[in-house]
């Protein structure tokens, strides 16, 4: 990897991280990114109900300064109870289920009483593992 060139908005003594992150919703074996359409929202947000999907996290941490690198992935299980027809129409009225993989928005409001269960944690479904990007962060620090 090449490095980028030291600045002055680079201190000797300090390291500068670069964390990415993206994330897919996995359900019956299918890998779903963000919808293309409100048709494809829909569809998505009716196969959750009754049933339960995942979301696969990935996570990347880089040293800028030394190049070290560090990945790992995470993955949440998510249980669903019946999802009401009106609160499909009025997450896609709003529109964000347009914005995220899956259509999937567990910590919508409109959506908390119609999770069941999450195996995993809250923050990894929304995008980023916090436990998991702790530990990536400090592998990378260690290594240098």
């Amino acid at each position: 990897m090449q490095r980028i060139a030291d600045g002055d908005n680079i201190e000797e003594d300090k390291s500068t991280l670069l964390i990415t992150c993206d994330q897919v919703v996995v359900y019956e074996d299918a890998v779903r990114e963000k919808p293309s359409s409100v048709e494809e929202a829909r569809e998505y947000i009716r196969g959750y109900s009754k049933g339960h999907t995942a979301t696969v996290s990935s996570v990347a941490v880089t040293n800028i300064k030394t190049g070290v690198r560090k990945g790992g992935v995470d993955r949440v299980e998510i249980y669903f109870n019946e999802i009401p027809e009106e609160t499909i129409e009025k997450l896609i009225e709003e529109g964000m289920v347009l914005k995220v993989a899956g259509a999937l928005l567990i910590e919508h409001p409109l959506m908390l009483s119609c999770v069941k269960e999450v195996v995993g944690t809250t923050d990894s479904v929304m995008g980023l593992p916090k436990e998991l990007t702790e530990k990536l962060i400090k592998e990378v620090l260690a290594s240098t």
